[in-house]
């Protein structure tokens, strides 16, 4: 059978760069609370979240745009050397014309592919994971993926259940072509039967149109699915735990954190992300914003493997293990 031409395909593909962009207002707890009859105690004991960044002037395109800049300079790139931007959000609320194009555009990479990914919380790590094939298929050598969110938009000020949990921001990363793998295999999937309990339609009357979560039903299903999700990529890249630098769970919640680490027995070396505490839960934007932490921090450096997890509205999950910038 006659085949057909096309790009040559590659072994690996790796992180080449990383960046963020955290917008400069801070809104701590109290602030939160007077809105929906809590406290700040009462907000850390069941969130981990001390504070979270909101966004003023800042909008989703130049956030994303910023962290991008950021992730192409830590790469050494330049705008014009990205064939594909893949831009993960649940909070841009316009269903055309996509964002990635209006970011591709304002930094430049006008000749570049550009698609927005919808996953909720787990967007990123469905994105890295369509970067990565992407790049080893030859479909593009440089892929720029961005986890972004304007949460503040699509939150409710005044529900008890979300209004403490969501910030804003945005992460990116630069995907490229590499001799051996430095991306793991994806291990993902998603449970339709609990797509209802997380809820966000912005097409809706105005009443109906802010994102709802049943918060004991999700956080029962995050305690099991992180876990699971983590010990599946480990074992898809053939690592253990002891070859862990980092675990970067979803930003979600400390204590669905604190029950992975628990389920999964990680070793004391292993630094595990906290950027909830003074992010929030920034949904797609939460993995890169917490791998970029762990860096500024001094806790990972270049080279380290990370198990990164993403879990969300769907109910949709992703993880894989990779080696850091």
């Amino acid at each position: 059978m006659r085949s057909l031409g096309g790009a040559t395909a590659v072994t690996g593909s790796r992180i080449l760069g990383l960046g963020t962009f955290r917008p400069s207002l801070s809104v701590g707890n109290d602030a939160v609370a007077e809105r929906i009859d809590s406290s700040d105690d009462w907000i850390r004991r069941r969130s981990g979240i001390a504070a979270r960044r909101v966004a003023e002037k800042e909008t989703l395109a130049g956030m994303s745009v910023r962290a991008a800049e950021a992730a192409l300079a830590d790469a050494g790139m330049d705008a014009s050397e990205v064939g594909l931007v893949v831009l993960a959000t649940m909070s841009y609320t316009d269903v055309a014309p996509v964002a990635a194009a209006h970011v591709a555009e304002l930094l430049g990479a006008r000749n570049a592919a550009a698609m927005d990914l919808g996953v909720a919380c787990a967007g990123f790590t469905h994105a890295l994971a369509t970067a990565d094939a992407i790049v080893r298929a030859g479909g593009a050598s440089h892929v720029l993926v961005v986890g972004s969110e304007q949460m503040s938009d699509i939150v409710d000020p005044g529900d008890r259940g979300t209004a403490f949990l969501f910030g804003d921001g945005a992460g990116a990363v630069v995907v490229g072509p590499a001799e051996s793998r430095g991306i793991g295999p994806v291990v993902w999937g998603a449970d339709g039967d609990g797509r209802d309990l997380i809820r966000f339609n912005h097409a809706r009357k105005e009443a109906a149109a802010a994102l709802r979560i049943s918060g004991p039903e999700v956080f029962r299903w995050a305690c099991h699915i992180a876990p699971e999700v983590a010990a599946g990529a480990m074992r898809a890249a053939g690592v253990t735990v002891a070859d862990l630098a980092a675990f970067v769970p979803d930003q979600a919640n400390a204590l669905i954190t604190a029950a992975a680490v628990q389920a999964l027995d990680l070793p004391g070396h292993v630094a595990v992300a906290d950027d909830i505490a003074v992010s929030g839960n920034t949904a797609a934007a939460s993995v890169p914003l917490a791998l970029a932490a762990l860096r500024e921090q001094g806790r990972v450096t270049s080279g380290d493997l990370a198990l990164v997890v993403g879990f969300g509205a769907g109910l949709a999950y992703a993880g894989q293990v990779v080696m850091l910038p």
